[in-house]
């Protein structure tokens, strides 16, 4: 791994997810393995930084239509019927990366599961000259996953970070990491912090 042409990319790991006062905190929507997850990268974020390598934050976005109600996907509604004006609105306080990793290279607006999909991070990752990824955020059976597979048929090599994501099961989250490993090497943050810190 060269860290000068590696990006830490996180995925959605923003306000309206994690922080009280956002989308899922007012809803009572949270899980401590998710909310452990920004310290637990932080160092890997610096250490990644301090070697010429990328952070890049992937972001959910819920884009506003007219009188800024949100453009929801139907099963998003029927799944998590409180989010309303407002949430995940680009430019907000809860779209916004948290704190302990703001601030982000480079900022990616997704509207689906993958960081890829309709986004510009396929064009970043070429201009910056990145081939590879080190992915952690959540869901780990959602958006990470759906991520590291895009990441895989488009030849972009990554590690995911077994305990840099998260889901709101902890089973869900194994079955998933697991099931990845054909596809992506694996790692914990501490892991990962020694590759770099040796390369």
């Amino acid at each position: 791994m060269n860290p000068t042409r590696t990006a830490l990319l996180t995925i959605d790991l923003q306000n309206d997810f994690l922080h009280p006062e956002g989308a899922y905190g007012r809803a009572d929507q949270s899980a401590d393995a998710i909310a452990q997850l920004p310290d637990r990268i932080k160092p890997l974020r610096d250490a990644l930084i301090a070697a010429g390598g990328y952070f890049i934050s992937a972001q959910f976005t819920l884009v506003p239509g007219r009188n800024d109600e949100p453009l929801i996907a139907a099963h998003l509604r029927e799944l998590r019927p409180f989010l309303g004006k407002g949430d995940f609105a680009p430019g907000g306080f809860g779209h916004s990366v948290v704190d302990t990793l703001a601030p982000a290279d480079f900022t990616i607006e997704k509207v689906a599961y993958s960081a890829f999909y309709q986004t510009r991070l396929d064009y970043v990752l070429r201009k910056a000259g990145i081939d590879t990824l080190i992915v952690g955020g959540i869901v780990t059976n959602g958006g990470v996953a759906s991520t590291v597979r895009d990441a895989h048929v488009r030849d972009i090599h990554t590690y995911l970070l077994t305990d840099g994501t998260a889901a709101f099961n902890g089973d869900v989250h194994d079955a998933t990491v697991k099931s990845l490993g054909s596809i992506t090497k694996t790692a914990t943050c501490a892991e990962m912090f020694e590759m770099i810190e040796g390369a």
